[in-house]
């Protein structure tokens, strides 16, 4: 009988992190199309949930929800988790001591991006102690922690001593990710102009940004902006140089709302350094859309020639750059390397994984 890989998903009810649960359920579906001969995938879940992924074997349902599950495993507590090939795509993992060669017990866990640790004032208090505290049970009992990129993978080794069993894996875009048939009429329900560029980043950040857009001759579109962060941003955007009126600083979206948004933009510009996972910039590139970047360890690892990554001082030269005679290159660009990363491609890597383990 050939193995069975059980993947965490703990997000199917209470979503706490969109991006991961999205990631989650489409590392699944690649897992299951990739499975080798004889292998299934079976899933891990808190009570209510219901796995949307066609081909998942056996659900094990626990007794709690999300919320008390993440406090008791956070503790060591997991009753009826159980043992066999255990993966999480995120931190939330039942990490338990278990003895990987005589029960052939493993255990995985995946770290999409080190804010906790360089960036905490981006999260909540509780958010940062908690991934923090799981780390270092990670530490102690993951045969393996995957990160997605070697950015990522160095930095966390100077943070905590896995040794060699950092393992790097890439993510991928939503599944399916592309603009929806009714784009332009999403935009207009958000209130957004013709033309725009768009910007992820910290507040702090985001002034080279709105100098960019000031440069091109554009307004602005901030995209996942923390409730209640719209007064700071109107203030950091003015001090750029660009009005009010053409700041446009909206919340986290739906993957259909996000990707309507990016498919009109100009160009998509990330103005923070923070080791982890780009996802929108990912997403940007998967649309064809010029795709300007800080210079960081992450950028140069997942965007490469994708985009044009510069300096933070010289984001608004680039921006002008993209916006206009570069265009068109840039999209090209961005299309080519965004075929680079996909579900099926990360799963059969995790396949690989636990088969060397």
């Amino acid at each position: 009988m050939g193995a069975r890989l059980r993947v965490v998903l703990d997000q199917l009810v209470s979503v706490v992190d969109a991006d991961h649960a999205d990631a989650a359920v489409g590392l699944a579906a690649g897992l299951v199309a990739t499975a080798p001969s004889g292998c299934a995938v079976d899933a891990i879940v808190p009570t209510g949930a219901t796995v949307p992924v066609a081909g998942i074997g056996d659900v094990r349902t626990l007794g709690m929800g999300r919320r008390e599950l993440a406090a008791a495993w956070q503790l060591g507590i997991v009753p009826g988790v159980g043992g066999g090939l255990i993966h999480s795509p995120t931190l939330m993992a039942p990490l338990v001591r278990h003895d990987r060669v005589h029960d052939n017990d493993q255990t995985t866990v995946t770290v999409w991006d080190l804010r906790a640790w360089e960036a905490p004032e981006t999260l909540s208090k509780g958010s940062v102690a908690w991934q923090r505290g799981m780390l270092r049970r990670a530490v102690r009992h993951a045969d393996a922690v995957v990160v997605p990129s070697h950015a990522v993978a160095e930095r966390l080794s100077e943070l905590a001593k896995i040794g060699d069993r950092l393992r790097v894996i890439a993510g991928a875009p939503p599944q399916g990710f592309r603009a929806p048939g009714d784009a332009s009429e999403r935009r207009r329900a958000l209130s957004l102009p013709d033309e725009y560029v768009v910007l992820t980043g910290s507040v702090s950040s985001l002034s080279d940004g709105f100098r960019g857009a000031v440069a091109a001759g554009l307004d602005a579109v901030v995209i996942d902006a923390p409730e209640g962060a719209e007064p700071r941003h109107a203030d950091a955007a003015a001090a750029a140089g660009l009005p009010e009126r053409r700041t446009h600083v909206r919340g986290a979206l739906s993957v259909e709302d996000r990707a309507a948004v990016l498919d009109g933009a100009s160009a998509y510009v990330a103005t923070d350094a923070v080791a982890g996972w780009p996802w929108r910039a990912v997403e940007a590139m998967v649309l064809g859309v010029p795709v300007v970047a800080v210079s960081s360890g992450s950028h140069r690892d997942v965007i490469a020639d994708g985009g044009m990554l510069v300096p933070a001082e010289s984001i608004a030269d680039a921006v002008a750059e993209a916006t206009g005679g570069a265009a068109d290159r840039l999209r090209v660009l961005a299309c080519d390397r965004s075929r680079a990363f996909s579900w099926a491609s990360s799963a059969e890597r995790l396949w690989g994984l636990h088969a060397d383990l």
